[in-house]
């Protein structure tokens, strides 16, 4: 089996890594708020190589594919089109506020850590809860004609 047989997979794939990366989030954000500070830590570093595999697997599918063009039309265009350019934009933001809270995380900062969480769990949600949303508009709902 080559890259090159598994690369159509690839967005079913993502879209499931986007759906656990969420719900490990919200599993991690309830293990906190009960005080279960080891569950807490299984659940976000379960939430963090999620995320980096579906990086990998985002990066390998667009360098080999390209982008597909959203095939809806009417009302439905800028709605999508709004859900993308907030998912893109927040994306980019994700990458710095993972990095720095997981650090802080990493280096006992018990009081700069949940400084910087609150912000950066409700834009991973976002963008893990939006990464399937637009994965259905593309591949389900409105699938390119070929």
């Amino acid at each position: 089996m080559t890259i090159e047989t598994l690369i159509p997979y690839l967005p079913h794939v993502q879209a499931l890594l986007n759906a656990l990366a969420a719900i490990l989030l919200l599993s991690g954000f309830y293990h906190i708020k009960k005080k279960n500070l080891r569950a807490h830590q299984i659940c976000m570093t379960a939430t963090l190589i999620t995320s980096a595999i579906f990086l990998l697997s985002y990066s390998i599918y667009h360098i080999n594919v390209g982008f597909h063009p959203f095939a809806g039309t009417g009302i439905i265009r800028p709605v999508y089109f709004t859900i993308l350019s907030t998912h893109v934009i927040l994306a980019m933001l994700l990458v710095p506020l993972v990095i720095t809270t997981a650090t802080l995380a990493l280096r006992g900062n018990i009081k700069q850590h949940p400084r910087i969480a609150r912000w950066t769990l409700p834009v991973w949600l976002y963008v893990s809860i939006t990464g399937v949303v637009i994965y259905l508009f593309v591949f389900h709902m409105y699938p390119q004609q070929l």
